[in-house]
């Protein structure tokens, strides 16, 4: 850049609206505090002026909270100090905005701060990044923390009246007086690291609360006197323990953590209301009765937050040495939680994926920001060549946020993170729409999708609509995407009952592209030369996220020879036959 008119252009600009206002003084803010501009040969200082005057201007119309909370900006800081030292005159939270953002040298600060109004330099008392010539020579200008007075000081202003009695009669020698010793008043408000009081008593309570810091082991074991101080200890939930039961099924032993708590229970008949189902328990006594093994009997315990809930027994019969029967010796578990988070390998790949996505939206948002204040010319008029530019940047932003949120979906159905929702839907009418809005572009290559059912068809599914209907577009776009010209594919639908369920089979055939593929759900590359587009990574992976999504409905997606078919739930009112959940 051979010359710098960037201030010059915004002086010339006219600022009329609220929105001109704040952005030529957010423009002014950033261009006088980018380096020092006093004894700068290369500013004019007729113009320098002029910004200063400006921004006076602007500082008028503008009101004093907004100003301070545009000088706050996350990531804004300044390197001039003639900025500083400007922004020192206006209101307190602008001064006290603008010395929390000066980032200048020690020589800038050690020429600043004598000129600051008394005002401002208390500001400078809540910045802890200071250089140690401003810290030195702050103290010099007697410049200290407002805190509260020391007690020696705090007791020698106190004022008290004397006493409305009789005068004691003064004697004719002065008593001497014990001499009584005085606590020394605290003078300096630093220490000698330079650390004020408040932020040294913040270090002694964090180390404080570390030396103080148990493990869970120490809380649990260490008595503690009754002082009106408890720990606080996490709530415990036992997941297992081993116990002995006597012949009539009584637990008389067991894990010494939970003996008090389940030491005497029985371990059926006593657990459940009277009107309650409980067929584990049925299990359970009959087990005791015949003498057999228990392998994986579900009962519910009552009593303590710790052992409350449902548990799985394990446990074999014991006999005395005459062959006598005496009980049963075995182990408790925990019934695994269905709403808990899943923990294998899997889960774990899963959670590192949207932690990466998420890493990856952050830039890619910011790139879409920027496009769009460039095409929309929020900051300015921009050239149209630079304007199309920035929307076909803005676009492609878009697509790949898409394709994030597509990765995102797939890697929580296959956890089991997400499910869809159940509803009602005509899966026929969906088909019929889809390939609607797919014939138009498809008859431009004289191809088509041809329909095997009639118009007047209705097949119900219990699936909530919105989530029907992005399955069916992403199934049947990914297949349309990959028709050659003059190939056309038929799709059959029909309900299928057997098997304890009634499903409705979509049946779709596979064009030429996709028929060759050994694996349909592995294929990477996006198909070329279309106008349609299921998704930003091809044909295969919105195929398997179709397959996700029909799994996690309670059907499938399976590819049967040059056809694919898709399985949903039908929508019945027969408890008979249920529209069963299975993966």
């Amino acid at each position: 850049m051979f010359f710098d008119d960037r201030l010059a252009t915004v002086l010339r600009q006219r600022a009329t609206g609220e929105g001109a206002l704040r952005t030529q003084f957010r423009q002014l803010l950033d261009l006088l505090g980018r380096e020092p501009l006093r004894g700068n040969s290369k500013v004019d200082q007729s113009l320098l002026a002029t910004a200063w005057l400006r921004m006076d201007a602007l500082a008028e119309a503008i009101p004093a909270p907004e100003r301070a909370r545009m000088i706050r900006e996350p990531g804004w800081r300044f390197r001039s100090a003639d900025l500083a030292a400007h922004l020192a005159d206006h209101e307190p939270e602008v001064a006290a905005a603008a010395l929390g953002r000066a980032d200048l040298t020690s020589e800038d600060w050690t020429a600043l701060i004598p000129r600051l109004p008394v005002r401002a330099r208390g500001f400078l008392r809540l910045r802890r990044d200071l250089p140690v010539d401003a810290e030195a020579l702050l103290a010099r200008l007697g410049v200290h923390d407002r805190g509260l007075p020391a007690p020696a000081a705090a007791l020698a202003e106190t004022i008290t009246e004397p006493p409305a009695t009789k005068p004691a009669v003064r004697p004719s020698a002065p008593i001497p007086l014990r001499p009584q010793a005085t606590a020394p008043a605290r003078i300096h408000d630093r220490d000698d690291n330079g650390r004020t009081e408040i932020s040294a008593l913040v270090e002694r309570i964090a180390q404080f609360r570390r030396e103080r810091g148990e493990s869970r082991a120490e809380l649990e074991s260490s008595p503690r006197l009754p002082l009106g101080e408890l720990p606080e200890r996490p709530p415990r939930i036992v997941t297992g323990f081993g116990f002995a039961a006597d012949a009539g099924g009584r637990i008389e032993w067991a894990t010494a953590e939970v003996a008090p708590m389940v030491v005497g229970t029985r371990l059926f008949g006593a657990q459940l209301p009277d009107d309650a189902s409980a067929p584990g328990e049925r299990n359970l006594e009959r087990a005791f009765q015949r003498r057999q093994p228990v392998t994986q009997t579900p009962i519910t315990l009552s009593g303590a937050a710790a052992i409350a809930g449902g548990w799985l027994v394990d446990a074999e019969p014991r006999f005395s040495d005459e062959g006598h029967f005496s009980g049963y010796v075995g182990r408790l578990r925990r019934l695994p939680d269905p709403h808990a988070a899943p923990s294998g390998p899997e889960a774990r790949e899963a959670d590192r994926i949207r932690q990466l996505l998420h890493e990856l939206r952050t830039p890619v948002t910011a790139v879409q920001g920027y496009a769009e204040v460039i095409q929309q010319q929020l900051f300015g008029p921009a050239p149209h060549e630079y304007r199309a530019l920035a929307a076909a940047i803005a676009a492609d932003a878009a697509r790949i946020l898409a394709g994030f949120e597509e990765l995102d979906r797939l890697a929580r159905l296959e956890t089991g993170a997400v499910t869809i929702q159940p509803g009602e839907c005509d899966l026929a009418e969906l088909v019929r729409r889809t390939a609607a809005q797919l014939d138009p572009v498809l008859a431009s290559q004289e191809a088509g999708i041809a329909l095997g059912f009639a118009e007047s068809t209705a097949v119900l599914v219990a699936i909530d609509h919105d989530d029907a209907e992005a399955l069916v577009w992403r199934l049947l776009a990914s297949l349309a995407a990959a028709c050659s010209p003059s190939e056309r594919l038929g799709v059959q639908i029909e309900p299928f009952i057997g098997g304890h369920r009634a499903l409705a089979r979509l049946t779709c055939d596979l064009p030429a592209r996709l028929a060759a593929a050994d694996n349909l759900f592995a294929a990477t590359a996006a198909p070329g030369g279309s106008a349609i587009n299921a998704g930003l990574f091809g044909a295969g992976f919105a195929l398997r996220l179709a397959r996700a999504e029909a799994r996690a409905a309670g059907g499938s997606l399976d590819r049967d020879g040059h056809t694919l078919v898709l399985s949903l739930p039908l929508l019945t009112g027969s408890q008979a036959l249920p529209s069963a959940r299975e993966g």
